[in-house]
């Protein structure tokens, strides 16, 4: 799980790079920026499953303490995954919608949204009380499949 969650963050660090150095982006790095956008929300997704494997089964709290903060962390820096240019436009195979860039401040709310939602799954796991974390876990799902239904096709 950590490999995973580092991989993600190295991942990140690279589209930061890429989208900062330059104004436009390249279409040749807008093909790299989706594929690793793609592969942190497969991070995120797999982490959010194990999370909730680990709530089902009544494991020890603390033993997701670490895959609840690496998904708080990815929450907080998501939106840098959709630099401007990375829109279905330039490559078609994103299931980005092109309204993440048309309604930014609405995407950034949806977005804001989720970060809330991790950040109390975070701090109900480090807390150890399970029914707080399953009702945040709860909350990060609806909040998830919000961003879906409006930015993802």
């Amino acid at each position: 799980m950590k490999r995973v969650l580092i991989a993600g963050a190295l991942s990140l660090m690279c589209v930061a790079g890429v989208a900062g150095a330059q104004d436009e982006v390249l279409p040749e790095d807008a093909a790299k920026i989706v594929a690793v956008r793609q592969a942190s929300f497969a991070m995120s997704a797999a982490t959010f499953g194990g999370i909730k494997q680990g709530l089902d089964a009544g494991v020890p709290l603390q033993q997701l303490a670490f895959a609840s903060n690496g998904l708080s962390r990815w929450a907080a820096s998501m939106t840098v995954a959709f630099v401007p240019g990375t829109g279905p436009s330039a490559v078609p195979s994103t299931k980005a919608k092109p309204e993440i860039w048309t309604d930014w401040t609405g995407f950034q709310a949806k977005a804001a949204d989720y970060q809330s939602a991790t950040a109390r799954l975070r701090d109900a796991i480090a807390a150890g009380d399970a029914a707080a974390a399953n009702e945040a876990w709860a909350a990060t799902r609806a909040t998830c499949g919000s961003c879906h239904d409006a930015y993802r096709s």
